[in-house]
């Protein structure tokens, strides 16, 4: 306010400046004065002071502290990353069973094995032309021919040894050949009593109607016969047991008829029997029994 004074006062004294108060009349007439411009414009500028002064002064905002700039870096942040403990799996330990002490054995000394003996089958030496038979008998059909000096080994035996079941060198098969033959170097009886099976034929069958009938110590077997080609035809087998002198014996007949007669006694412990074949050049048909009377 002392400010706004000091203002007025100096614009009015240069707006009166050179104003002659002498010449100065007043007039009786209020109209006759009228206030000069600058007296205007100094009482105008006073009225806007004045209004500003009155106003609040506004409340200002206290200045914000700025950081002087540096010539110093940021400093740079690294990261670090603190890694964290990893568990470690601990195996429990388990319980390892007590050792049994087991007293050490005496060590014994180790027995020496003897070699076995590799039997040593019997030799034969053929010592005039014969027939090898699929049986042990010249009932049976021949199965290969037989010279002087052939050789074989002796594999098996009838009971009485009278017949021998040869494996020669010169066939890939065994057959059998009579001892009265050959020239024997062994003991035939170190080898056992065997009888084969007789080679199958199925071209034909069996004989049919097979009879059998006794007249005191003969026994007449009968059967019909059995149709077969000319070349075919090798007649007919019987394999028997009978009893001649108290004693059972085995035995084989060959016949082209349809019947034959044994003798056959009735004073053994044992019962006689027969087997009847038909007999065809490649082998034999199936049996068939004989009903041996009493």
């Amino acid at each position: 306010m002392h400010l706004l004074g000091n203002i007025i006062s100096r614009l009015y004294q240069e707006s009166n400046a050179g104003f002659d108060t002498t010449k100065f009349v007043y007039s009786t007439s209020i109209r006759s004065h009228r206030p000069g411009p600058c007296i205007i414009a100094l009482a105008a500028l006073a009225t806007a002071l004045l209004i500003s002064a009155c106003r609040p002064a506004p409340t200002e905002a206290p200045p914000t502290a700025t950081a002087a700039p540096s010539d110093t870096p940021p400093p740079t942040v690294t990261l670090t990353t603190t890694p964290e403990p990893t568990a470690t799996a601990t195996a429990t330990p388990t319980a390892s069973p007590t050792a049994t002490v087991t007293p050490t054995p005496t060590v014994s000394p180790t027995p020496t094995i003897s070699p076995t003996p590799t039997f040593d089958f019997p030799d034969v030496e053929v010592q005039m032309q014969a027939f090898c038979r699929y049986g042990p008998g010249t009932a049976y059909l021949p199965a290969g021919d037989l010279y002087e000096g052939d050789h074989g080994l002796v594999w098996n035996r009838n009971p009485s040894g009278t017949w021998l079941w040869v494996r020669f060198d010169k066939l890939h098969y065994a057959c059998w050949v009579a001892a009265s033959v050959t020239e024997i170097e062994g003991d035939v009886f170190t080898v056992a009593a065997y009888f084969p099976p007789l080679p199958k034929s199925t071209l034909y069958g069996p004989p049919g109607n097979v009879q059998a009938s006794r007249n005191g110590d003969q026994v007449t077997v009968t059967w019909n016969r059995v149709p077969m080609t000319e070349d075919d035809d090798r007649g007919y087998l019987i394999q028997a047991r009978l009893c001649q002198n108290g004693f059972l014996f085995d035995t084989a007949v060959h016949t082209n008829d349809t019947s034959y007669t044994f003798v056959d006694q009735q004073d053994c412990k044992g019962d006689s029997s027969g087997k009847l074949y038909t007999v065809e050049k490649h082998g034999y048909t199936d049996w068939v029994a004989v009903p041996w009377p009493d």
